[in-house]
């Protein structure tokens, strides 16, 4: 799996997103993605309750603890590469978080265009 470059969709280097919890496709606390990321985990999202209690209800529990994979679940303030496709939906529900440009990866251009990520800019 050779990761694809680590560029934002600002054009600069990708940040980190988060490290406590570590998040990314590769646990390395970037959004980095490649081929195999059918995911495409793109998206730095800063976690709120509205936000998890919606990925919750459409089927995503991101809260509940799990710890067989090591996984403590998350809470508000935390921050997490989403899958591009969610972040998009939860933007047409009304509820999608607050993003990190500079640690959100180009590839999440794929999915969701430019205006809506800066809509939703920290």
């Amino acid at each position: 799996m050779e990761p694809d470059a680590s560029v934002n969709v600002l054009g600069g280097a990708l940040a980190l997103c988060g490290s406590d919890p570590v998040t990314g496709f590769f646990r390395d606390g970037h959004c980095n993605t490649c081929a195999a990321d059918s995911g495409s985990h793109t998206v730095c999202a800063v976690m709120t309750a509205e936000f998890l209690a919606y990925s919750k209800y459409v089927g995503n529990d991101l809260s509940t603890p799990r710890p067989e994979f090591r996984f403590a679940g998350l809470k508000p303030g935390d921050s997490w590469c989403l899958c591009a496709a969610r972040f998009l939906q939860a933007h047409d529900e009304g509820c999608a978080p607050k993003v990190n440009l500079h640690a959100t990866h180009a590839r999440a251009l794929d999915i969701v265009p430019l205006k809506i990520l800066q809509q939703h800019s920290l």
